[in-house]
C-alpha cells in the first residue's frame, strides 16, 4: 500500500526539510526555498504519494550472502546478508530499479535506501565506517531516479530517510532492569548528524524522519537536521 502525505500539510507553517548538495554554490542556494514552495503548492492541489516499502522489494530478489558482499566485500570478516543499506554500494542497480518501479507506479516522493544507514545500526555488521558513503550514494541513486522521471507537470522529489536505529534511548532492553539503557541521547544525535550530512551531500530534496516508536529517539534527529542546514547554509524542508 502506498503512503500518502495529507493535504493538510500544505497549511502547516513549520518549515519542511528541501535540501541542496553540500557542494552547491551559494549563488544557487535559492533553489532550496523554491523546492519547498513547489512542495507546498502541490500539497494544496492534491495528495502527494510516497513510495512503498524498500525492504520487501529487496526480499523479492532473494539475494545470497555473496550477492550482498559483491567483489568489494568478498573477504569482509562479518556476515552482511540482510544489510539492505549496503546494497547501494554492492548492488546499486537493484536499488535504482526499485526506485524506478515506484516512480513508474506514480510516486511523487522517493525515500532513500538509508533506513539503517547510521553508525548505530551499521555497528551490527561492523560497517560503521561506510555510513558516509552509504548515505551519499543512496541519495545520489534516489535523486538520479527522480530526475529521470520528473516532468514539468509531475516533478519527483528525493527524501532522505532517517530510520529508528535498533536501540532505544527511553526504553530498557532488560525487563528486569527498567532503568537500563543501551544508548545515550547524545550518541543518537551524533549518529543522526553524520547521516544527515551524507544525505545532504548526496543531493536529497527533503529529509524524512520515519518509523520511530521511541519518542526520545524521534527527538534525536531534530538537532542534527537544524545544525546540518545551518552548516550547509541551506533552508531545507524536513
Amino acid at each position: 500500500m502506498h503512503k500518502h502525505l495529507g493535504s493538510e500539510l500544505a497549511n502547516n507553517p513549520a518549515p519542511l526539510s528541501p535540501l541542496l548538495p553540500a557542494n552547491q554554490s551559494k549563488a544557487n542556494l535559492s533553489n532550496s526555498p523554491a523546492i519547498e514552495n513547489q512542495l507546498r503548492s502541490l500539497l494544496k492541489q492534491r495528495i502527494l504519494i510516497l513510495d512503498g516499502a524498500t525492504g520487501t522489494m529487496i526480499q523479492q530478489h532473494k539475494l545470497t550472502e555473496a550477492q550482498y558482499r559483491s567483489a568489494r566485500f568478498a573477504d569482509f570478516a562479518h556476515d552482511v546478508k540482510g544489510n539492505n543499506e549496503l546494497l547501494v554500494l554492492t548492488q546499486p542497480h537493484i536499488i535504482a530499479d526499485i526506485h524506478e518501479q515506484y516512480l513508474a507506479a506514480g510516486a511523487d516522493i522517493l525515500e532513500t535506501n538509508t533506513f539503517g544507514a547510521t553508525t548505530v545500526a551499521q555497528a551490527d555488521y561492523g560497517m560503521e565506517h561506510l555510513v558516509d558513503e552509504m548515505n551519499r550514494e543512496a541519495a545520489r541513486l534516489c535523486k538520479q531516479a527522480c530526475l529521470k522521471y520528473s516532468t514539468p507537470d509531475k516533478p519527483r522529489f528525493a527524501a532522505g530517510a532517517l530510520g529508528p536505529t535498533p536501540k532505544t534511548a527511553s526504553i530498557s532492553p532488560d525487563v528486569n532492569d527498567p532503568g537500563a539503557r543501551n544508548i545515550t541521547f547524545d550518541q543518537l544525535v551524533t549518529s543522526y548528524y553524520q547521516q544527515t550530512q551524507g544525505l545532504v551531500e548526496g543531493g536529497v530534496d527533503l529529509l524524512l524522519v520515519e518509523t520511530i516508536f521511541d519518542t526520545l529517539n524521534a527527538k534525536a534527529p531534530c538537532s542534527p537536521l537544524t545544525n546540518t542546514l545551518e552548516t550547509q547554509a541551506t533552508a531545507c524542508p524536513s
